[in-house]
């Protein structure tokens, strides 16, 4: 179960909202280059949800990412919890060899282990009790939530701390009026994407239906001292070409995957932004920007 594509967290789907698509049809290793890209992109935004952790959370002694993913964010708090251990749960092994090869990289390799397995039962696989358990949109993609929690919770040393990154905003690329179709385009992708979010929630295993109050989630999941902070990406235009990139790869996998749920004129307009030969594409606009905001939760376990 990894997460991404976002990726960031990474879901297959649109990490930039949060929300998936039909991911029983999903190769998370073929993806693995665009969830790392996009990782990549939101540093900035998880750089300040870790120091907001890093806070309350001090010297932890074992760090687990649950739905690591490519290792992104794992190497992020490798970095900025220097004397922790980590350890990331995925369930696509040829993304977590990546995550290896990533805290090499940084030099965090002797501290670095990896999981594979779905979660939350493989959780059960930790030898030691966690003193901050990470999940960045991965729990969404659990059929039951609460249960899901709980588990982590179980894994939870004594004062130790759950969060969890759902929720937020959905992204912005574009201006509301982009000069040709009708304006207000991304709203209207939205509202497709938000039916096809619940579609998704209702056909997984054991799905149960849930309000998304995540503080009070946590609160039933036995976790106290909750509370909630949203952190913003804002990369403006003119942006730089990785950026770009993402806008491109993000718009085309909006078309391919839900091209079909949306208006005939909404999808010429997706067809036109996301074509390389168009002068009005994502590929070549100069007013293509990326503003994003991500939710975090947390909540400590009692002492």
């Amino acid at each position: 179960m990894a997460h991404h594509h976002h990726a960031p967290g990474h879901d297959e789907h649109r990490s930039e909202n949060g929300h998936g698509h039909d991911h029983e049809h999903l190769d998370w290793a073929e993806l693995a280059p665009l969830l790392e890209s996009q990782a990549e992109l939101f540093t900035p935004l998880y750089e300040h949800a870790l120091a907001w952790l890093a806070k309350e959370v001090t010297d932890p002694g074992l760090i687990v990412d649950a739905g690591s993913g490519p290792g992104v964010i794992s190497g992020l708090f490798a970095e900025t919890f220097p004397g922790a251990r980590i350890v990331a749960v995925d369930g696509s092994e040829p993304l977590l060899e990546r995550a290896r090869a990533r805290a090499a990289r940084l030099g965090a390799g002797d501290r670095f282990a990896t999981l594979a397995g779905d979660m939350p039962g493989v959780l059960a696989e930790l030898d030691y009790p966690a003193d901050l358990l990470w999940a960045s949109r991965s729990i969404h993609h659990l059929g039951d939530q609460g249960a899901a929690l709980a588990a982590c919770v179980e894994r939870l040393a004594p004062g130790g701390t759950l969060a969890v990154m759902e929720g937020g905003l959905p992204s912005r690329f574009l201006p509301r009026d982009i000069g040709f179709g009708r304006p207000g385009l991304q709203a209207r992708i939205d509202a497709v994407e938000e039916d096809r979010f619940s579609r998704m929630r209702e056909e997984l295993p054991g799905s149960v239906a849930q309000a998304e109050d995540w503080p009070a989630l946590l609160t039933a999941a036995g976790l106290h001292h909750t509370r909630s902070r949203t952190f913003l990406l804002d990369l403006p235009a003119p942006v730089p070409d990785r950026a770009r990139a993402y806008v491109v790869e993000s718009l085309t996998r909006t078309r391919d995957l839900l091209g079909e749920y949306l208006e005939a004129d909404d999808r010429a307009t997706l067809d036109r932004l996301v074509d390389p030969d168009d002068p009005a594409s994502v590929h070549h606009r100069p007013d293509v920007f990326v503003l994003a905001a991500h939710t975090v939760h947390s909540g400590v376990r009692s002492v």
